[in-house]
């Protein structure tokens, strides 16, 4: 045995239990019983948290679904104005051309040229 083993020795004994009481038993066991206690105390803790955390991660998880669904249909009603406002352009257009070709066409060739059209 080396001189490190020895001292080792020494010192588990030096501190080991002179007698065993039954009330270090009790001791222990009140101990035991104590730290179980706590970790049931954190173990509910974090159930709670998490629990907390899931409700609001669902909430949060609606409101986002409630905001695109929103978005979709305010993208649709954007595309129906766009098309409306192209409709009614190309329709624009249309009359400024018959009115181009129907009525200045008419008062060029009868001779009211010399006429402002309003």
């Amino acid at each position: 045995m080396n001189q490190r083993e020895t001292e080792t020795s020494e010192q588990v004994l030096k501190f080991a239990p002179k007698e065993k009481a039954p009330n270090r038993v009790a001791q222990l066991d009140d101990a035991g019983q104590a730290i179980v206690a706590q970790i049931r105390t954190a173990a509910d803790l974090a159930k709670e948290d998490c629990d907390r955390a899931m409700s609001l991660a669902h909430k949060l998880s609606m409101e986002l679904r409630a905001a695109e669904d929103r978005t979709q249909q305010m993208a649709r009603e954007v595309e129906h104005w766009r098309d409306r406002a192209a409709r009614a352009e190309q329709w624009l257009r249309t009359i400024q051309q018959e009115i181009e070709e129907k009525l200045l066409t008419r008062r060029s060739s009868s001779g009211a040229e010399g006429v402002a059209v309003r």
